[in-house]
């Protein structure tokens, strides 16, 4: 559904314009509604069709909460989840501490990863652009030819 990225702008109210491209396919498959929410491991926020926040709600929801990492998790993201509604403008207005979570102002990255999208400070996206990882590559990865 989501893919590639886009520079887009968050006004002064926190509404931000979904693009053009997805308008009429999110009215079509979710009729607009979506849930933002925070990503639990980047300082973004990841944007659902709301059908498919059901399903990673119900799988997060399932989570042994005696486990303090799930339980961060579970409030991390279920806590911040923010069921919203495409305007007749295509708009969403987000709320406040999920903008502050992410430290969204004027300019932000939309970045479109099937299922979710992903939405980034612009400043934030440049930075982890630009990070070495030294993580070691999962094990799935290694049959993968791009």
């Amino acid at each position: 559904m989501f893919q590639g990225s886009q520079s887009i702008n968050v006004d002064a109210k926190g509404r931000m314009a979904i693009p053009s491209r997805y308008r009429d396919l999110l009215s079509a498959v979710c009729e607009g509604r979506l849930v933002v929410t925070a990503n639990p491991y980047e300082r973004c926020l990841n944007i659902y069709p709301e059908h498919i926040w059901q399903e990673k709600k119900a799988q997060i929801e399932a989570l042994p909460n005696s486990n303090k990492k799930v339980r961060r998790l579970q409030r991390l993201v279920l806590g911040n989840a923010s069921e919203l509604e495409m305007d007749g403008n295509g708009r969403l207005l987000l709320p406040s501490t999920l903008r502050d979570f992410a430290s969204l102002d004027k300019k932000a990255m939309l970045v479109g990863l099937g299922e979710k999208a992903e939405l980034w400070s612009e400043q934030s996206w440049n930075d982890m652009l630009d990070e070495t990882d030294d993580e070691p590559m999962p094990e799935e990865m290694n049959n993968l030819s791009l």
